[in-house]
């Protein structure tokens, strides 16, 4: 099959889908990899850029594509349009990027990528992360933990960081940090977390914008990546 999957800005779900891309790409399909501009940012704070730019190549239909790179006309989502993949997967996907796409706004990279697969008759996958009402256990990538600093006249962390990332007993700038977790094995006061849950509430209004999307022709809503797999078939 002809796969392109979208990703937004969700640090939720993000590291299942990643596994799932990897097993599109085992299974032999051709990927294209769609990055929002929050998508990319994201998938750099927790560590998973490179995981993602290493499944695909300079092939056609196997590319990563960067929605800096296509500016704001979004040229490569006319694929979509004229039909040319089999299918498209959103995963994560945002409450902001259902909100724009069940009030048909596509001013970014994917829910444009989303509007043309609807004019292509191209089958839509969407995976949110607000699905239903109540608490979500999610995980957060690095953070300093303030309470837990010692506020060193030299921070470890801080001299490690290859990006330059830390204001040492401040913050940690998620810009410019990669999820190496070089800063984390640096500093002796484990003041520097990685992948720790937090607990989020799932705001109504995300809730009822996802369930409009169960009304939408050609698209699918699916509760986890894994259930992507079922959609696969061999040419």
């Amino acid at each position: 099959m002809r796969i392109a999957w979208g990703i937004t800005g969700a640090g939720h779900l993000l590291e299942a889908s990643v596994d799932v891309l990897k097993y599109i790409k085992n299974e032999g399909h051709d990927l294209s990899i769609y990055l929002s501009g929050a998508g990319e940012e994201v998938l750099r704070m927790y560590g998973l850029f490179n995981r993602v730019k290493s499944l695909t190549g300079k092939g056609y239909y196997n590319e990563l594509i960067l929605e800096k790179d296509q500016e704001r006309s979004y040229p490569m989502t006319g694929r979509f349009s004229l039909g040319k993949y089999d299918l498209l997967v959103v995963s994560p996907t945002t409450s902001n990027t259902i909100g724009k796409i069940v009030n048909g706004i596509a001013d970014t990279l994917v829910t444009n990528a989303v509007a043309q697969a609807g004019k292509g008759k191209v089958k839509t996958l969407i995976i949110p992360v607000d699905l239903e009402a109540g608490d979500l256990e999610t995980v957060l990538p690095s953070k300093l933990e303030l309470e837990l600093c010692q506020h060193c006249e030299v921070c470890e962390a801080a001299e490690a960081c290859p990006q330059d990332a830390i204001t040492p007993g401040v913050e940690i700038n998620l810009l410019k940090c990669k999820g190496c977790g070089i800063c984390q094995q640096a500093c002796p006061y484990q003041a520097i977390t990685g992948g720790r849950k937090i607990t989020i509430h799932m705001r109504e209004i995300d809730i009822e914008n996802t369930h409009k999307l169960f009304d939408f022709d050609g698209v699918e809503v699916l509760a986890s990546p894994e259930e992507v797999k079922k959609f696969l078939t061999k040419e």
